[in-house]
């Protein structure tokens, strides 16, 4: 395994980050490597965008890798924590998806599955794999979690994905509990709810005019772009957040 590198001298961070091929994720791995990680770009299918991220990463002058994982998939996430770059020190969990838009009523169990597991399941076990290997208890280094929230947690979304703002109200409950457990193991553990963000999970759920359709509602009056967000998940990561944990921040134009 190759020995972490120095940056500024200090050791460089490590981190996970899940969904990172597009979005909010591709997003934060360009801003974790210019903040001097090195990062582990998990996907589920596009290997292209993968790599793009990891070369605009690796121009960042951060060591980065690319790994497909099912992150339902308990045997895939261990291997996402695998990685030959060297101990993994941090986590960002973001994967997610929305899928169908609509009452719960109409919305078919295969796809209230699929949120609930790709939304929270995959949260649970990659934040259960990432304590297992940073908690000083258990001989790891110590570090930092990040799980990407919503708004749509305390907000319900109605009409639309009832489903998927349940499944990020349990993610907002891992990060509280999941803090309290490894606050005195050197992890920080913490959340990031955006609002209405112009990524491709509209188009994914069926409805790419969807920020242009609910903007009015934003009391900033626009959707956000992934870049946007990505500063927070970094200085939750990093020592200036050193006293921060347990907490959601919210990143959503006023919403």
């Amino acid at each position: 395994m190759l020995r972490p590198r120095e940056h500024g001298g200090m050791t460089r961070p490590l981190t996970v980050v899940t969904g990172g091929s597009r979005g909010i994720g591709a997003a934060t791995v360009a801003a974790l490597a210019r903040a001097g990680h090195d990062v582990v770009v998990g996907y589920r299918a596009d290997g292209d965008a993968a790599a793009r991220v990891v070369a605009d990463a690796e121009a960042a002058g951060a060591r980065a890798v690319a790994v497909r994982a099912d992150v339902t998939d308990p045997d895939d996430v261990d291997r996402l924590f695998d990685t030959p770059l060297g101990t993994v020190t941090g986590l960002v969990a973001n994967a997610g998806l929305t899928a169908h838009l609509g009452d719960l009523a109409d919305t078919p169990v295969d796809v209230v599955r699929t949120v609930l597991d790709t939304n929270l399941l995959s949260a649970v076990l990659c934040c259960r794999r990432a304590a297992q290997l940073l908690s000083t208890d258990r001989g790891g280094p110590g570090g930092a979690i990040v799980c990407i929230s919503s708004s749509a947690a305390t907000l319900g979304s109605p009409h639309e994905y009832v489903h998927y703002a349940a499944a990020k109200a349990g993610v907002d409950a891992l990060v509280v509990g999941l803090a309290k457990e490894l606050a005195t193991a050197g992890v920080r553990v913490n959340g990031v709810a955006p609002g209405l963000v112009l990524t491709d999970i509209h188009a994914g759920a069926g409805d790419a005019d969807r920020p242009a359709r609910v903007v009015a509602r934003i009391p900033m009056g626009r959707a956000g772009e992934p870049a946007e967000i990505a500063p927070a998940v970094v200085w939750l990561m990093g020592p200036d957040a050193g006293y921060t944990t347990g907490t959601v921040v919210r990143v959503a134009g006023g919403l």
